[in-house]
């Protein structure tokens, strides 16, 4: 398996950060560092993000950073360009798929359906995103879909709260899981760093708990 998705299984929870104002970045690359949680998924949904994703991979060399939210090939260079060692995108698009395959890119596309999965398998991916995770059926539906795949794991993003996750990390078929419960926005905005290293401490401890 690819390095950066295989770094992503270690840590197991990866934080879904939406960024409104680049000044913010420093500071929460920072408090993921301390905080255990080594990653961050800035979605590509505003104007700060790929300035977000610059800051982040130029002063934490350690942070694993990745867009999120990426639509279009258009937005792959950008955020490849800012820095960002994996994409995510909210949907399976056979375009900007094929496109970060063919420039050795980590890509999870996110999936719902028997036929979403099967097109991903046809592409090669050996992880997709399951989006939305809870409205969708949630692990139930993870489950009951996966098993006619056995060798596709998933990263369930959506609804996905330190109340449920413990559940979903111990599932054999989740790579790892995709919540924003502890870099919420009002946290951000609020420059409430410390609290968010505490939650992200909260959330490691879980996945070594499982884990291990």
């Amino acid at each position: 398996m690819n390095k950066v998705l295989q770094k992503m299984h270690e840590i197991g929870i990866i934080p879904v950060v939406v960024l409104n104002d680049a000044k913010d970045a420093e500071p929460l690359g920072k408090a993921l560092l301390e905080g255990g949680l080594p990653c961050a998924e800035v979605t590509f949904r505003t104007d700060a993000a790929e300035e977000s994703i610059r800051i982040m991979s130029e002063k934490f060399p350690d942070l694993l950073v990745g867009a999120g939210t990426v639509l279009t090939t258009e937005q792959v260079d950008r955020a490849v360009a800012a820095g960002a060692k994996f994409i995510v995108s909210p949907g399976l698009n056979p375009k900007v798929v094929q496109y970060c395959i063919d420039k050795d890119i980590p890509i999870t596309p996110g999936v719902v359906t028997p036929g979403e999965i099967e097109k991903a398998i046809e592409l090669g991916l050996e992880v997709v995103k399951f989006f939305p995770a809870e409205p969708s059926g949630g692990l139930p539906m993870i489950n009951a879909v996966g098993a006619a795949y056995t060798t596709m794991k998933f990263m369930p993003t959506g609804g996905i709260s330190a109340k449920n996750v413990v559940d979903y990390l111990k599932s054999s078929k989740i790579h790892a899981c995709g919540g924003s419960w502890m870099v919420k926005g009002d946290l951000i905005s609020g420059g409430e760093f410390d609290k968010i290293k505490e939650l992200c401490k909260e959330a490691a401890q879980i996945v070594r708990e499982v884990r291990n």
